[in-house]
């Protein structure tokens, strides 16, 4: 049965992997339609290194954005990992995740998401320089993750995530999921990987922002002109996305270590692009990376991606893990990225 299971699955990969090479060229965008932006923003120095083509080279905390079936492969126990960067426009984006091993039941996963900014002055038409009050916005999740290892070939990850964003005193919040598979060929340097993304209901603010008073009817003379009433504010799709991808081990030696990576992606609010990345490793502590994220993307600022990263062992079974990246967003600057991870 687990063999049925499994093929019945790779079927559904090539075919979608054909639909997104398929799409890239049709031209069709539906960017500004969805919400909680701050979901596509990519986590990890070393995936964001290798232009974010991760999701099957997934093997650390950072699985829990790229590909929850990645969690299957950090060893020995489990691992924490902190993210932070100043990201565009004056913004905060951080990250945190802590993965624990249950031995045959599986892996689980906790991580924390969000994007703020610094409070702002409330302005108006007649106070431009500010009535008194400030205002801020911040964007977060909250993820549960599991995964287990079906075979020795084949794993499986999910996630269900509280998602939140607020902006003054409006909120929208809701429920999303994410879902990983990764498969290991009969070509041991070879790897699958698949994922489905922020998969859920539509957002939709509320908050006293929206409460007015409304005069049914100005016209008339003797009628209330104060009943309490609420705008209706519009409901948003989430930034659903497909990956499919492949990571291949082209050396594995004691001395030297080099994958590359490639990535289909299948956005719903955006054209279907694809990402690159390599990986040099030397005598697996000191690691180069470079990659180029979204071609072919429609009006991208996205671009060439570079990285290093370096592990210290605090243990003889405790890795710290030390990443930095560096990313070309085009008109919006660069970003510079580090990461930590502990690996217990």
């Amino acid at each position: 049965m687990k063999g049925v299971t499994i093929q019945s699955t790779l079927i559904l990969l090539v075919l979608l992997s054909c639909s997104v090479v398929a799409g890239i060229f049709s031209g069709l965008t539906k960017s500004g339609t969805t919400a909680a932006q701050f979901l596509k923003i990519p986590v990890g120095s070393r995936a964001i290194g290798m232009g974010g083509a991760c999701v099957a080279a997934a093997n650390d905390a950072t699985s829990l954005y790229w590909n929850p079936a990645g969690l299957t492969h950090i060893q020995p126990t489990g691992a924490v990992s902190f993210v932070h960067t100043n990201w565009l426009a004056g913004t905060n984006f951080d990250f945190a995740a802590a993965v624990i091993r249950t031995g045959s039941v599986g892996t689980f996963g906790f991580s924390f998401t969000s994007l703020s900014m610094p409070d702002m002055k409330v302005r108006s038409e007649l106070e431009p320089e500010g009535t008194g009050e400030f205002f801020s916005a911040m964007d977060m999740s909250l993820g549960l993750s599991f995964a287990r290892a079906l075979t020795d070939r084949f794993a499986l990850g999910l996630t269900a995530k509280y998602v939140r964003q607020q902006i003054w005193h409006m909120t929208a919040s809701t429920i999303a999921f994410d879902v990983g598979i990764l498969f290991k060929t009969d070509f041991d340097w070879l790897v699958l990987g698949m994922s489905i993304s922020n998969f859920g209901p539509k957002l939709q603010y509320a908050g006293k922002d929206i409460f007015v008073n409304y005069d049914f009817d100005p016209n008339q003379w003797g009628d209330n002109e104060n009943i309490f009433a609420n705008l209706q504010t519009d409901r948003w799709d989430l930034p659903l996305l497909f990956r499919f991808g492949a990571a291949a081990n082209l050396v594995q030696g004691e001395m030297t270590q080099i994958t590359a990576t490639v990535e289909a992606r299948h956005p719903n609010d955006n054209t279907e692009n694809l990402s690159f990345g390599l990986e040099y490793g030397f005598r697996k502590r000191f690691f180069l990376r470079s990659g180029y994220q979204a071609l072919f993307e429609d009006q991208s600022e996205k671009g060439l991606t570079l990285g290093a990263g370096f592990v210290y062992y605090l243990t003889a079974r405790m890795p710290f893990f030390i990443d930095y990246a560096y990313a070309d967003w085009g008109r919006l600057t660069n970003t510079h990225r580090f990461s930590l991870e502990i690996h217990f």
